[in-house]
C-alpha cells in the first residue's frame, strides 16, 4: 500500500443513499457550519443527543460524526454511552465507514484504538496551527500555517499507524488521521451565535479578546470547515 494511502480510502457511498450521524455530547456543542454545509448538499442528517438520552442507538448511518463536550473520554464509570461510542467508532472503521471526530470526538477516536487520552494544557481562543508537509487529500487544501479555534484541556496520544495532520505551539498533536477516521482537535464548526454562548460566562479578559479576534479569523475558519465537510461526504 502507498504511504497515506488510507487518507483516500473511505468506502464511497453514493449520495443518494447517505445519511450522517452526529454525536452530540452537550446542548451548546452543535455540527454548526458543518450543518450547513451537509443541507446544501441536501445530505440527511440527525442528531444524536446523548446528553439526553445517555444511550447508543442503532442509526442506520453510513456517516459518523462525533462532537466536542466538557467530559473526559475516560469517564465511562460515569458516562457509560463513552464506552459504546468508541465501541461504534471501531465497528464503523471495520465497516470502512467514514468517522470525524472534533475535539472530544477527536479524543473518542485515539482512545477508540488504544491512545491515551490526558489531562494537558489548557488552550482557550484563536490559535496558529501548522499544516505537516506533503500531506494528500482534504488537508493539503489548507494553508501551511492557519488559525483555529480551540477549548480543550485534554490530549491525545496518536493510535499506532495513525498519521499526524498538523501541529500546535502548545499542544502538538491536533489532527490525525487514521484508517477511515480524521481527528480534529480544533473546532471548525463555529459560527457567531456559537462564539457567543460558548464565551458568555468566560472570563471578561478572555471573552473580550475572542470577540476582538473572531472577526478576523472566521471566516477562514468557515472555509476550512466547508473543505473538511465536503472531505467527509465525498
Amino acid at each position: 500500500m502507498p504511504k497515506h494511502a488510507h487518507l483516500n480510502g473511505l468506502e464511497h457511498t453514493p449520495q443518494a443513499s447517505m445519511k450522517i450521524a452526529i454525536f452530540q455530547h452537550a446542548a451548546s456543542e452543535p455540527a454548526g457550519y458543518f450543518e450547513t454545509v451537509f443541507s446544501e448538499h441536501k445530505i440527511p442528517h440527525e442528531y444524536i443527543r446523548l446528553y439526553e438520552t445517555n444511550e447508543v442507538p442503532a442509526t442506520g448511518a453510513t456517516h459518523f460524526m462525533f462532537m466536542g463536550g466538557p467530559m473526559s473520554v475516560n469517564d465511562e464509570k460515569e458516562l457509560p454511552y463513552l464506552k459504546e461510542e468508541k465501541a461504534l467508532i471501531r465497528n464503523a472503521v471495520k465497516r470502512g465507514r467514514p468517522v470525524l471526530g472534533i475535539c472530544l470526538g477527536a479524543q473518542l477516536i485515539a482512545s477508540a484504538f488504544g491512545a491515551k487520552v490526558y489531562p494537558y494544557r489548557q488552550e482557550t481562543g484563536w490559535c496558529r496551527l501548522i499544516r505537516e508537509p506533503d500531506l494528500p487529500g482534504a488537508l493539503s487544501r489548507f494553508p501551511a500555517q492557519f488559525s483555529v479555534f480551540q477549548l480543550h484541556g485534554e490530549t491525545f496520544d496518536l493510535p499506532a499507524g495513525a498519521h499526524l495532520l498538523c501541529t500546535g505551539d502548545i499542544v502538538k498533536h491536533q489532527a490525525f488521521v487514521y484508517k477511515t477516521t480524521l481527528a480534529l482537535q480544533f473546532h471548525l464548526e463555529l459560527t457567531d451565535a456559537i462564539i457567543s454562548e460558548w464565551t458568555q460566562d468566560m472570563e471578561p479578559a478572555t471573552r473580550e479578546a475572542i470577540l476582538r479576534e473572531t472577526p478576523q479569523y472566521l471566516t477562514e475558519s468557515n472555509r476550512l470547515c466547508r473543505i473538511i465537510a465536503e472531505y467527509f461526504i465525498a
